[in-house]
């Protein structure tokens, strides 16, 4: 999927907080496959804008708790 991204999460703390919710179970409620889940967990990969949204509303809190960026 490409270079690692500077984009961190807490996708995995956020689920496992929610009563250890799959990545599979996030996959669907996102509409993505688990396997994309896993690849933006391990920053392997930066979702879109309205994708992060998605996420961030399935688990249930804001986006700047599930997505961060370095201040330089």
């Amino acid at each position: 999927m490409g270079k690692p991204t500077r984009v961190t999460n807490s996708i995995r703390a956020l689920r496992f907080g929610r009563g250890e919710m799959t990545q599979k179970a996030l996959a669907d409620a996102v509409g993505l496959t688990r396997q994309t889940i896993i690849a933006i967990e391990k920053s392997r990969y930066s979702p879109s804008l309205e994708v992060a949204f998605r996420i961030a509303r399935a688990l249930d809190v804001r986006l700047d708790e599930v997505f961060h960026y370095p201040e330089d």
